[in-house]
């Protein structure tokens, strides 16, 4: 059985964070499973904190903060090596 890569992307609805929604969807593979998380959602704040996201849009692979996000915008070259349209094995 194989399981699916879980991606989540904080977004606020912005340009920015539609862009980031846009490039994730366009580079996952079928390993992916993306979901869009509205951070004007109360309990997604909350989730965000805890996952030490400090800017939006963020991208969150496997519960771990992708590097693109820490403190820097996303990029594409930085979602791939981090696993992002690439089938599990």
């Amino acid at each position: 059985m194989t399981s699916k890569r879980k991606i989540e992307v904080f977004s606020a609805g912005c340009p920015v964070c539609e862009e980031t929604v846009e490039l994730v969807n366009r580079i996952a593979c079928p390993s992916c499973e993306v979901s869009v998380l509205d951070m004007k959602n109360l309990e997604v704040a909350s989730y965000a904190r805890s996952m030490n996201i400090h800017s939006i849009p963020a991208v969150v692979i496997d519960n771990k903060l992708a590097g693109c996000c820490a403190g820097r915008g996303v990029d594409e070259r930085t979602l791939r090596a981090a696993g992002v349209g690439q089938p599990l094995g």
